[in-house]
C-alpha cells in the first residue's frame, strides 16, 4: 500500500519533478478509449514539456458506474538516439468517488521509424474491485512515410485483465497523420479495443 501511495504522490505532484509529457509545452490532447470493460474520454494539458495533468470521464461497464479521474502523467526516462527513441512514463489518478478509488501505472515504448514495441502495467483499486491490466505490443510499419504523410503500423497486442481469464492476443491497426491518431484492435473475448487521439 505504501509503494502505491508513493507512486500516486509522485505522479500527482509531477510538476515538481523533471520529466516530459506526451504533448509539447502549452499543448493539449483529447483522447477517447473504448473496449469491453469501459469507455472513457480523457483531456490533458501540458503546462511545460515536463508533465501533463488532466481529467478523464469514465463509463465503467464492469461495475456499471460513471466517475471522473483527476490524472497526471510524468516521464520517468527518455533516451533519443540517431535512429530510435525510448520513453518510460508514470501515471496516476484519483476518482470522484474518493481517495480509495485510484490507479497507478507505468508504461513505455521503444521505436524506430520501422519497428515499435510497448508495454503497460496499471493497478486499479475501488470500493467494489481491485484489479490489474497488463499489455505488451509489437509493431512494424509496412512503409516509411515522410513528415505529414499518413503513417500506418501493423501490430500485435497481448493483454491481461485480472478480472478476466488469461491473456488475449489480437491484431491492431494504428494510423496517424499530423495531430490525429487512431488505433483499433479486435479480439472475440474483449471485442473492440480502440483509441482515438487528437493533439492541439
Amino acid at each position: 500500500m505504501g509503494i502505491r501511495l508513493l507512486g500516486l504522490f509522485l505522479c500527482l505532484f509531477a510538476p515538481m519533478l523533471a520529466a516530459r509529457p506526451i504533448s509539447y509545452s502549452g499543448g493539449s490532447t483529447l483522447m477517447g478509449f473504448s473496449n469491453s470493460m469501459q469507455d472513457s474520454i480523457y483531456y490533458h494539458y501540458s503546462p511545460s514539456y515536463r508533465y501533463s495533468v488532466g481529467i478523464e470521464v469514465v463509463n465503467d461497464k464492469y461495475t456499471d458506474q460513471n466517475y471522473v479521474y483527476g490524472r497526471s502523467t510524468y516521464l520517468l526516462d527518455r533516451q533519443n538516439t540517431q535512429h530510435s527513441q525510448r520513453n518510460v512514463y508514470l501515471q496516476a489518478g484519483v476518482s470522484s468517488h474518493g481517495l480509495n478509488h485510484h490507479f497507478v501505472g507505468i508504461h513505455g515504448d521503444w521505436e524506430t521509424r520501422r519497428w515499435f514495441s510497448g508495454f503497460g502495467l496499471k493497478h486499479v483499486q475501488n470500493k467494489s474491485v481491485q484489479y490489474s491490466e497488463t499489455f505488451l505490443q509489437l509493431g512494424v510499419a509496412p512503409y516509411l512515410g515522410d513528415y505529414g504523410d499518413l503513417h500506418t503500423w501493423l501490430m500485435l497486442k497481448s493483454k491481461k485483465d485480472t478480472r478476466l481469464l488469461g491473456w488475449s492476443t489480437y491484431p491492431v491497426l494504428k494510423f496517424f497523420k499530423g495531430n490525429l491518431l487512431l488505433e483499433v484492435g479486435y479480439d472475440p473475448k474483449l471485442e473492440w479495443d480502440s483509441h482515438l487521439m487528437y493533439r492541439f
